[in-house]
């Protein structure tokens, strides 16, 4: 476990228009008087999605944070949380470039400092879907974000809907708790090709990123199939993994599903959602797209 900054140094350092922070002692400090704050919380490594989060943010409140933390806890056992890639100096630059008001980027000592024995329990969305291929991904990430609410103390949220089942636990979290915070949904930001971006494409050959997309165009066929009016959902993402598996994919599922909760829809429901999740060589993708009927 990494050490955090000994208390008598200093670990705030001034960019040109930014604070960069690593303690929550002085975040606390430095937005004591901020009348409104509005948080983006990453991992790092940041894309062109994490900066159109802050941009969308930004002139909604007087002071943007952005967290940059790897949590351990939302890892499992076959995930490598230790080869993930830490860029802070990078990620920076690019959050400074983008307005980026904070950052803060504390040590695993300092949102841990002692084993978390107290953590949140998601309601039954965390075992469909992702859930029931990484077990406990989302205790781990409700845990983290409700720290990181309690140490940023934000008025605005914002999540992107890449990651949309991650969305509508943290928008569930939210309500339940009584949680005094607005959470705002962003649309997916692609490439030109139509691929999801995201810090996984990284890990792509230049055989795989053209093969990649392949992912969305069935998605796209699920959504152009269900708007002629086929409402055998079955029947398509059977067809749709298939395509998926006969170019070499691994696919966990492809699944039509109410926007709302990701209960399983009836035919008449009207605003839908597919995702989907497949592995291409040793890179695991995720994407969706919602219909609106």
């Amino acid at each position: 476990m990494a050490l955090s900054p000994a208390r008598n140094t200093v670990t705030k350092k001034k960019t040109n228009t930014m604070d960069v922070i690593h303690t929550v002692r002085e975040l606390r400090e430095r937005l004591r008087a901020e009348p409104r704050v509005a948080l983006v919380p990453t991992m790092g490594n940041l894309h062109e999605g994490h900066i159109q989060l802050i941009r969308i943010v930004k002139p909604k409140a007087a002071c943007l944070v952005a967290s940059i933390f790897v949590n351990r806890l939302q890892f499992g056992p076959k995930d490598d949380f230790n080869k993930y890639p830490r860029t802070l100096p990078g990620d920076s630059e690019k959050l400074d470039a983008a307005g980026c008001h904070v950052v803060f980027a504390p040590t695993e000592e300092e949102i841990y400092p002692q084993p978390q024995t107290f953590t949140v329990e998601p309601s039954s969305l965390q075992n469909i879907l992702e859930g029931e291929f990484r077990a406990g991904h989302f205790r781990g990430v409700a845990t983290v974000v409700l720290k990181l609410f309690n140490m940023v103390q934000p008025q605005i949220a914002i999540f992107g809907k890449k990651d949309y089942q991650q969305y509508l636990v943290l928008r569930d979290m939210v309500r339940q708790f009584e949680l005094p915070i607005d959470i705002v949904p962003a649309e997916t930001v692609r490439a030109e090709d139509g691929l999801a971006l995201s810090s996984r494409n990284g890990y792509l050959s230049p055989v795989e990123r053209k093969e990649a997309i392949r992912l969305n165009q069935q998605l796209q066929k699920v959504r152009s199939a269900i708007f002629a009016g086929e409402s055998d959902f079955a029947k398509l993402e059977q067809a749709a993994v298939k395509r998926l598996d006969e170019y070499g994919w691994k696919t966990d599922y492809i699944s039509v599903r109410r926007q709302q909760d990701l209960l399983t829809p009836s035919r008449q429901e009207k605003h839908l959602v597919v995702l989907g999740a497949s592995k291409l060589g040793a890179t695991r993708l995720i994407d969706n797209i919602e219909i609106d009927l």
